[in-house]
C-alpha cells in the first residue's frame, strides 16, 4: 500500500533547515514575504464578511484591563462616628462617649479605626484599631463598602459604632454607585467632659476700689529702685546687686539680678517673679504648714505698696533683706509728686579693695637650693627656677680650679690637698680630693657640684661665693670646713686678664705676683731653644702627662716650684739629677711611672742636668 509522500521536512532536535518546498517567487517573478500580514490584520481579515457595497464595519477593540489597587490607590472612605461605653467606678460619670474616625480603604477593602486624641483624657487614644479586613459576621463575611451607610450601628469586634456622617468624598463615590445615603446625624459629646470646660463659678465682693482706673491711669509706668543683697554673713555669702521693679498698675513687684561678667553664676535673671508680695501676715500656729501652701488673701493683713520703698532703706522681701541704694529719675519725680519726697541721695556700696596681705615666707630648711624650694611658696605646682641662658652659653665648660687646704686641728687633716672647682655658667662649687699613695686616705667626692653661701649671710637672702672671693691664701668656708687656697690653675689668671672689669684690682695682681716665678721658669726654658724636633716630642710628652695629671686631679704645689727655683741659685733652668730626684721625692712625684720617665729623659741636659722649667711645664695644666 502506497503512501502520500509528506511535504515539507521535519525538525530534527538541535537543528533546523529551510523547507525547500515552499515557494518563495510569485507571479512576475516577485519574492513573496512570509507572515506579511499582522495578526491584528489577520484578526480583522477573519471576521470580515464582504458585501456588495461597503461591506461590515470594524469592531471596536476591548478596554484595557485596570487592577483593582491601581484605580482606587490612595482613595479612602472617611465616616464620622461614636461608641459608648461603662463608667462603673466613678460617681461623676456613669457612661462615656468616646468619638471616633472609621476609614475604608477601597484598594483593598480594608478598614481601621482612629480615635482623636484629647489632651489631658487620660486614656490611651490614637490608633484603635490597626487597617485590616474586619468581619461581619461569623460565616466569614467581611464589611463592604456597600454595607456602611450614615445613621446606621455596625459591630466590630464586640463594640457598637454609630456612624453619624462622612467627608465629602464619600458622599460623592456612594451616591456615584447608586447607593442612596441616610441623612446626617449630629455627633454625640460626651457631657462630662463638656462640663469641665465650664467656667468654674467666682464669688467676688464688689469692691469701691476701681482697678480699671488704676491700670488705665499708670499703665507701663515702673518705679525702679537699685538695690543690694548682702549676704556674707552666711557661709560663702557674697554681696550681690539688684534691681526691684515695683508696677503701679497693679502693684506687684519683681526683682531681678544684675549680672557681672565673669560672675560664674548662671544667666537666671528673675530671682522673684512679678507678683504682690506680703507685709504683715496673720500669725501662724508652729505646726501650720507654711513651707507647703501658699499663703491667700486673707492671710495677708498688709501688702508692699510704693511708700514702703525709700533711698536709703532697707526692705525685707520674702525673707531677703534688700538694701536700696539708688533709684532712676522716673522715680525721684514719682516720689516728689506723690508723696513730697525730695531727699534722694545715692549710697556709696562700692566695695573697698581688700588690703594687700604680705606673703610670710617660711624660714629655709637648708633641704635643696633656696631657689628650688621658694618655688613650693609661690604655686602648688612649682616650676623650677628661670636660668641665665646667656651666661650658660657665654661660661659653657669653663672651670676656675684652685688647690686648696683643709685647715684643721688635725695635722694629718691639715696635710690633705683638695682641688676647688668653681663653674662659671652656674656659680656651682665642686670639691675633689686626688689620690695619694700611702695616705691611708680615701680619696674622690668630696662635695657635689652646689652653691655655697658666704658666712653671716641670711639663708633667706644668701650671698654666695664669686670668683673674685678667691685669692691665694683665702679662707672659703664650705658648710663648717674652712679650707685655703694656696695655688691655682693658670688658666684662672688667664681668665682674669682676659675679664679685667670683673674682678678687683688687687685680687688680680695678687695672682699675677703668684704666677710671676713659674713664668720666669718658661721664660728660661725657651731661652735654652731646644732643636725643632725634640721639642715637638717634649710638647708631645708634656701633653701627655697634663692629660694623665687631669685625670687624677693633681695640682702643682706652689711650694715645689719654690723649692725648685731656690735650689737654682744661678737661675740657669738647670738642677743636678740628684738634686732634681730628692725634690721629686719630696712632693712625691711618681718618677717611676714610665710616662713621667720618658718626661725626665726628654728633660736632660747632658748626663747630670734636668731643664726642670720643662717638666714643670706638665703641672700646669
Amino acid at each position: 500500500m502506497g503512501s502520500q509522500p509528506v511535504q515539507g521536512l521535519p525538525f530534527l532536535p538541535g537543528s533546523s533547515s529551510r523547507d525547500p518546498t515552499l515557494p518563495t517567487m510569485g507571479i512576475g517573478r516577485e519574492r513573496l514575504h512570509v507572515n506579511q500580514l499582522s495578526q491584528a490584520e489577520l484578526d480583522e481579515l477573519s471576521n470580515k464578511r464582504p458585501t456588495l457595497t461597503y461591506g461590515q464595519p470594524k469592531q471596536a477593540p476591548p478596554s484595557d484591563f485596570i487592577p483593582a489597587h491601581v484605580a482606587f490607590d490612595k482613595k479612602v472612605l472617611k465616616f464620622n462616628g461614636y461608641f459608648q461605653e461603662d463608667v462603673p467606678i466613678s460617681t461623676e460619670e456613669h457612661f462615656r462617649v468616646r468619638q471616633v474616625g472609621i476609614y475604608y480603604y477601597l484598594e483593598d477593602d480594608t478598614m481601621s479605626v482612629m480615635e482623636p486624641i484629647v489632651e489631658n483624657s487620660g486614656i490611651p487614644q490614637g490608633k484603635f484599631i490597626k487597617r485590616q479586613r474586619l468581619p461581619k459576621n461569623d460565616r466569614g463575611d467581611h464589611y463592604h463598602w456597600k454595607d456602611l451607610n450614615r445613621g446606621i450601628n455596625i459591630t466590630i469586634y464586640g463594640k457598637t459604632f454609630r456612624i453619624a456622617d462622612c467627608d465629602p468624598f464619600t458622599q460623592t463615590f456612594l451616591e456615584s454607585q447608586g447607593i442612596e445615603l441616610n441623612p446626617p446625624e449630629t455627633m454625640v459629646f460626651d457631657p462630662y467632659t463638656e462640663l469641665r470646660k465650664m467656667p468654674l463659678r467666682m464669688y467676688v465682693t464688689p469692691s469701691n476700689f476701681d482697678q480699671l482706673k488704676q491700670f488705665l491711669a499708670f499703665d507701663k509706668k515702673v518705679l525702679r529702685f537699685y538695690a543690694i543683697w548682702d549676704d556674707t554673713v552666711n557661709m560663702f555669702g557674697e554681696s550681690r546687686r539688684f534691681i526691684i521693679h515695683y508696677y503701679l498698675a497693679d502693684d506687684t513687684v519683681e526683682v531681678r539680678e544684675c549680672h557681672e561678667r565673669n560672675d560664674g553664676r548662671d544667666p537666671f535673671p528673675v530671682l522673684i517673679r512679678r507678683q504682690r508680695l506680703p507685709k504683715i501676715t496673720v500669725e501662724k500656729k508652729d505646726s501650720f504648714p507654711t513651707c507647703v501652701l501658699e499663703i491667700s488673701d486673707q492671710e495677708v493683713l498688709e501688702w508692699f505698696t510704693a511708700k514702703d520703698f525709700a533711698v536709703g532703706k532697707s526692705t525685707t522681701l520674702l525673707g531677703r533683706s534688700f538694701f536700696i541704694y539708688d533709684c532712676d529719675e522716673f522715680t525721684r519725680h514719682f516720689y516728689r509728686d506723690k508723696f513730697g519726697i525730695d531727699n534722694f541721695q545715692p549710697v556709696d556700696v562700692k566695695k573697698l579693695p581688700p588690703e594687700d596681705v604680705k606673703q610670710v615666707i617660711p624660714p629655709y630648711n637648708g633641704y635643696g637650693f633656696l631657689e628650688d624650694s621658694l618655688q613650693n611658696c609661690f604655686s602648688l605646682i612649682p616650676k623650677p627656677p628661670k636660668k641665665n641662658i646667656l651666661k650658660l652659653l657665654q661660661n659653657d665648660r669653663k672651670v676656675l680650679r684652685y688647690k686648696v687646704t683643709l685647715e684643721s686641728p688635725n695635722p694629718e687633716d691639715r696635710k690633705r690637698c683638695f682641688v676647688l672647682s668653681y663653674c662659671l655658667a652656674t656659680d656651682m662649687i665642686s670639691i675633689h680630693e686626688p689620690p695619694v699613695r700611702n695616705s691611708g686616705v680615701i680619696a674622690g667626692k668630696y662635695l657635689g657640684k652646689t652653691k655655697v653661701p658666704k658666712p653671716g649671710s641670711y639663708p633667706d637672702n644668701p650671698v654666695y661665693y664669686e670668683p673674685a672671693d678667691f685669692t691665694i691664701g683665702a679662707t672659703v668656708e664650705v658648710f663648717g670646713h674652712r679650707f685655703v687656697i694656696t695655688d691655682a690653675d693658670i688658666y684662672v689668671l688667664n681668665y682674669m686678664e682676659s675679664n679685667p672689669g670683673s674682678f678687683p684690682e688687687a685680687v688680680l695682681q695678687s695672682m699675677r705676683n703668684h704666677f710671676a716665678p713659674r713664668q720666669a721658669a718658661t721664660e728660661a726654658v725657651q731661652r735654652l731653644d731646644p732643636s725643632e724636633p725634640e721639642q715637638r716630642e717634649l710638647d708631645l710628652a708634656v701633653a701627655q702627662t697634663q692629660e694623665h695629671l687631669q685625670r687624677h686631679n693633681y695640682l702643682l704645689d706652689s711650694d715645689m716650684q719654690a723649692a725648685f727655683l731656690q735650689q737654682d741659685q744661678e737661675g740657669l733652668g738647670l738642677l743636678n739629677k740628684a738634686d732634681f730626684l730628692d725634690l721629686c721625692d719630696r712632693f712625691k712625684v711618681p718618677v717611676d711611672d714610665p710616662l713621667f720617665q720618658k718626661l725626665i729623659s726628654l728633660c736632660s741636659h747632658g748626663e747630670n742636668q734636668i731643664k726642670y722649667p720643662s717638666f714643670l711645664r706638665a703641672f700646669q695644666c
